[in-house]
């Protein structure tokens, strides 16, 4: 990784000056001598000399005491002009949401290293829609933290303590639970601050804006992971529990206001995740005990939700074509689930014209990865 560092000319010393800056008085310029002794005379042109040279050294120096500074204040920044590595390892998330809110709203996503293409495919498709500066891009890793903010100063912060996520985690290992079981406890703490928050993996493509689809003042919005085709006038409450006594929303995609119906929701949920541990024989992750933390609470809790046609499981989308043609220009985020593999998300993507890194990474503002 190299140094961005501007280069400057190396200033020069100031002209000599076009007067003498100890001038003869008028009586000794009259008479062409000093009236003064001859020891004070060298005294003088001694002073005069210090002065000079002090001068000279001012002038080469002061001009360079900022830039220095700054250089090797710079040195370990990356190219990063807004801070040291160290200061980014310091930074919180309060400090993260308070710069990237607008209308006291933020956009977040989770990202480990392996996905920083994702990431940057995501990006592509939210900076379409004019919504990137309210990203905030939570990093599970301290290479994730750095290279974020060193193309994009200020938009990732990683919360402590960094899980170990420099490989790709497969859906239902213990690190991807770990990975994932995080993600209430980022949440509850945003809306701790104030903020409204949108979480999103980055696994989805936007094709439009998805707010004006928040309608009303709910506490919760959230989408259905089923591929069962629904009406298109269907009702925006919870869902009727499946097969395993509860319903199947889905976690990657929810909006939360700041109230006491949503933090409730996020408590809850932490507490099914302590309840439900990883294990050999159950495999779990966050989703179904977001899902139980839903049910737990729809009577307390204002939920929402969000239009199938707008917000499709990948299970839906990728899968039934018939319907994709039905609802051309309905769909608003499109998410790559019911598909697991690194490898396998990218084909499809593409397959789908929606790899967008290949030919558009200069759309986000990560630039090219």
């Amino acid at each position: 990784m190299s140094l961005h560092l501007r280069q400057q000319q190396q200033p020069q010393p100031p002209p000599p000056p076009s007067v003498d800056p100890y001038p003869l008085s008028p009586r000794a310029a009259v008479y062409g001598m000093p009236h003064r002794p001859m020891s004070s005379f060298l005294l003088g042109r001694a002073g005069l000399l210090a002065v000079l040279s002090l001068l000279v050294l001012l002038g080469v120096f002061l001009p360079w005491s900022g830039p220095m500074a700054a250089l090797f204040s710079s040195s370990s920044h990356l190219g990063d002009s807004h801070g040291s590595l160290s200061r980014w390892k310091d930074y919180t998330l309060a400090q993260a949401a308070a710069f990237a809110a607008r209308n006291g709203t933020v956009v977040v996503c989770a990202v480990s290293w392996p996905y920083l293409p994702f990431l940057n495919n995501w990006l592509i498709s939210v900076a379409r829609q004019k919504r990137q500066d309210q990203v905030i891009v939570i990093a599970e890793d301290y290479a994730t933290l750095y290279e974020v903010n060193r193309r994009w100063p200020g938009h990732a912060v990683l919360v402590p303590p960094a899980p170990d996520s420099q490989t790709a985690h497969k859906f239902g290992s213990q690190g991807f639970f770990n990975f994932t079981s995080r993600r209430p406890r980022h949440l509850l703490h945003i809306l701790e601050l104030g903020y409204s928050v949108m979480y999103n993996d980055v696994d989805m493509v936007w094709f439009s804006d998805p707010f004006p689809y928040l309608k009303g003042k709910h506490d919760v919005y959230f989408t259905d992971d089923m591929a069962a085709v629904k009406p298109l006038n269907h009702p925006h409450d919870l869902p009727p529990p499946g097969k395993k006594g509860r319903t199947y929303i889905c976690s990657c995609m929810i909006f939360l206001r700041p109230t006491r119906g949503a933090k409730e929701v996020m408590r809850s949920w932490i507490e099914e995740l302590q309840n439900q541990p990883w294990s050999v024989k159950r495999k779990s992750n966050d989703q179904p005990a977001f899902n139980w933390a839903l049910n737990k609470t729809a009577g307390q809790v204002d939920l929402y939700l969000l239009p199938q046609a707008a917000f499709p499981s990948g299970g839906l989308y990728f899968k039934n074509e018939s319907w994709v043609k039905e609802t051309k220009g309905m769909n608003v985020i499109i998410h790559n689930n019911y598909i697991t593999g690194f490898d396998k998300k990218i084909k499809r993507f593409k397959d789908y014209g929606l790899w967008l890194v290949d030919d558009h990474s200069h759309e986000s503002p990560l630039g090219q990865i």
